[in-house]
């Protein structure tokens, strides 16, 4: 699985939804809403324990470039960590997951805002479409901390996706973990001392186990996107909604209620008819090029 291929970077990209369900599940056994505070600085630890071996052993010139953004980045992750453990506790898995899938929504009109780029009508209608997912899906019962924390969980994850462009050039997207997760270490640390609360070893497992998973969904982002173009794999993402349902049925019990896939379907179905646009597009500017250097 190279990834150099358009069927392998799909393969990795779903093999990485895969693993990121998996880190939700993980998280939702654990039930540490109590001792939230906790549970994120050890996930911040041991993601840390696990990229060193990996990203210490390559040389790089300047490790520390882009040292504030990484920081901004590293505290955005701890945000983000805590609303996933809030969410996961009081939201079904499949329900939670449906509303984190409005962080691409956020990201095409946060970068109308900070990137100047151009709000088409079909970008504003998968905007307009999926928030009215989000009422769908919404319930009397959901209504809640649950909820905002789903909501701000998509949100925050936009903001950090959108300042990934920002990175040093050449800074391997595994190294730019590493460096946003020890730079996150101080406040998690910080807000866990404050929270003195304390876990249990099961949950200490279960954080470790949900940290393995992000970095390999991470790395599985690395492997999709490196030598394929994203518009023609992007749609491979939305496989995690369907292990989202399903594991929510097999572990938790849930049940897949009307709502909830009408509600997935005004989310994800304007993004890919998006993500199809793009395709579309890409493909004839090839053709184009390859009309040109035949005339040439």
């Amino acid at each position: 699985m190279s990834g150099r291929t358009v069927s392998s970077a799909i393969l990795v990209l779903v093999l990485g939804n895969l693993m990121a369900t998996l880190c939700d599940v993980l998280i939702k056994f654990a039930q540490a809403d109590a001792a939230v505070f906790q549970f994120t600085f050890f996930r911040v630890l041991f993601m840390c324990l696990v990229l060193a071996p990996f990203v210490l052993s390559q040389r790089v010139e300047q490790p520390f470039a882009g040292l504030r953004l990484h920081l901004v980045r590293g505290n955005l992750w701890v945000l983000t960590s805590i609303l996933l453990v809030i969410s996961l506790a009081q939201l079904p898995l499949a329900t939670a997951n449906a509303i984190f899938y409005t962080a691409p929504i956020f990201i095409i009109l946060l970068a109308v805002v900070f990137y100047k780029e151009k709000l088409t009508a079909p970008v504003l209608l998968a905007a307009i479409s999926g928030f009215l997912g989000v009422l769908v899906i919404l319930k009397p019962s959901y209504l809640g901390w649950g909820m905002v924390s789903a909501l701000a969980f998509a949100l925050a994850l936009a903001v950090n996706s959108l300042l990934v462009r920002k990175l040093p050039a050449g800074q391997s997207a595994m190294h730019g973990l590493l460096i946003a997760q020890v730079c996150a270490l101080p406040l998690a640390a910080g807000l866990a001392i404050w929270e003195g609360g304390s876990l249990s070893w099961a949950q200490i497992g279960f954080a470790f186990g949900s940290s393995i998973c992000s970095v390999l969904y991470s790395l599985g982002c690395l492997i999709g996107y490196r030598y394929v173009a994203s518009s023609q794999v992007s749609s491979a993402e939305y496989s995690g909604l369907l292990f989202a349902m399903f594991a929510g049925w097999f572990f938790f019990t849930e049940t897949i209620d009307l709502s909830l896939l009408l509600g997935a379907a005004l989310i994800i179905t304007p993004l890919l008819l998006l993500s199809r646009k793009d395709i579309a597009l890409a493909r004839q500017r090839k053709r184009q090029l390859k009309l040109a250097a035949l005339q040439d």
